[in-house]
């Protein structure tokens, strides 16, 4: 048996499958209706949606098979989300990587195997819709377009759960996004003993922004203060719109000094892109910073709540130094 290898993008591919919030959910109609069709129109005893993560491939919707998952490194989907196309086994029992696989030699005893990709909008492969049979078969032409319409089809269901995580304006995380995934890197941090700081974000003077030159441009600024944060940090950090003009950063096995220098690092790159840009305003924030404490921050909402504070802090000491150089250049 040959366990599969892992996509070069794995880390931000396992964000994305994160983010939807969607493992170990109840099952539901619009993908079960889909492994129903599936099964019936090729007349295979299994169809599955399956999502590949760190060790698993979790079933979304199951047709044909008593369990709701099988480790990673015995899957055939594991193999299958490797390439673009549909990964065909015409009889695994005469494969060298899948002939001693135990999913063919014991129970549900796989001979054939079809999975089309599921890709997320980022292009991401999450898991596939597979179908599955106990005897040899293959597919034609037609038989793999078919499979190719069905998979396209559980990829705008995803992309329907997406949506609901994804901030529609500025196409990075919403709040509900952010708070999904952000939990799951804590329990990481808590579990292998590393640090985590977070960063809350409040743009400076952007209500003008919307008074003086309309809400279109104000739009216009949010996009364009998301794509800054989308070039400035890391792939492993997350970053969301929390609402209006908030933002959040979590940062993974990161101190609040090491935070703090990024987050000034970032209005320096953010300065260079309002001189470049020229809109006639400029794009400035505050924020505040503080570093998870498991013994002090029970989750997510509390290392918010603290972020919060701190930002709010930052903003009013802006305000005391701008009335304070105002009152100064008057004398």
């Amino acid at each position: 048996m040959i366990a599969p290898d892992f996509p070069e993008d794995e880390a931000s591919r396992l964000g994305t499958l994160r983010s939807l919030d969607i493992l170990d959910t109840a099952a539901e109609e619009r993908f079960d209706r889909l492994t129903r069709m599936s099964k019936r129109l090729f007349g295979v005893p299994i169809a599955l949606v399956s999502l590949v993560d760190e060790n698993r491939q979790w079933f979304k919707s199951c047709v044909g098979l008593s369990v709701s998952e099988t480790p990673r490194d015995i899957s055939f989907c594991g193999h299958a989300i490797l390439g673009d196309d549909i990964f065909v086994i015409p009889d695994a029992a005469q494969d060298i990587r899948f002939a001693d696989n135990p999913l063919v030699t014991q129970e549900p005893h796989i001979r054939f195997y079809a999975g089309c990709p599921l890709s997320s909008q980022n292009g991401s492969k999450l898991g596939t819709l597979c179908i599955i049979d106990t005897k040899p078969r293959s597919l034609d032409p037609e038989d793999l377009d078919t499979l190719r319409d069905l998979a396209s089809m559980v990829e705008r269901e995803l992309e329907a759960v997406q949506l609901a995580t994804l901030d529609e304006l500025t196409k990075i995380s919403n709040r509900r996004g952010f708070l999904s995934l952000a939990q799951h890197t804590l329990s990481l941090c808590d579990r292998e003993d590393i640090c985590a700081s977070l960063a809350f974000i409040d743009l400076n003077n952007f209500k003008p922004i919307n008074d003086n030159f309309g809400h279109a441009e104000g739009d216009h600024a949010l996009i364009a203060f998301a794509e800054q944060m989308k070039s400035a940090f890391r792939s492993s950090d997350l970053f969301a719109r929390l609402s209006g003009d908030e933002f959040v950063v979590l940062f993974s096995n990161t101190s609040k000094h090491t935070a703090s220098v990024v987050m000034e690092r970032f209005k320096t790159q953010l300065n260079e892109y309002n001189k470049a840009a020229s809109r006639g305003y400029d794009i400035a924030f505050s924020f505040g910073v503080v570093e998870y404490d498991p013994d002090k921050h029970d989750g997510i909402e509390a290392l918010l709540a603290e972020g919060d504070s701190l930002m709010y802090e930052a903003k009013k000491a802006r305000k005391r130094n701008n009335r304070d150089q105002l009152t100064a250049s008057h004398r």
